[in-house]
């Protein structure tokens, strides 16, 4: 089962985000992200992957993810 979002969502500054607007589009950026690796992974194992493998590729993706702000020069 994929987590909930975070009670807080983490702030730069160690505090959490406070403006109501970023929360819920933080929120449902959650919600969406959660549904599309929920049915990758679904279809992934499905049509004969190994779990253990898909999980492995999934979180592969997640750690290959570049900042925006190191593009931003």
């Amino acid at each position: 089962m994929i987590p909930p979002p975070p009670a807080a969502w983490p702030g730069l500054d160690g505090n959490g985000v406070g403006c109501r607007e970023k929360i819920r589009v933080l929120n449902e950026n959650h919600a969406e992200v959660a549904q599309v690796l929920r049915d990758a992974f679904d279809d992934a194992v499905l049509m004969g992957v190994d779990e253990a493998a898909m999980r492995d590729i999934l979180l592969g993706m997640v750690q290959g993810l570049e900042s925006p702000k190191r593009a931003v020069r």
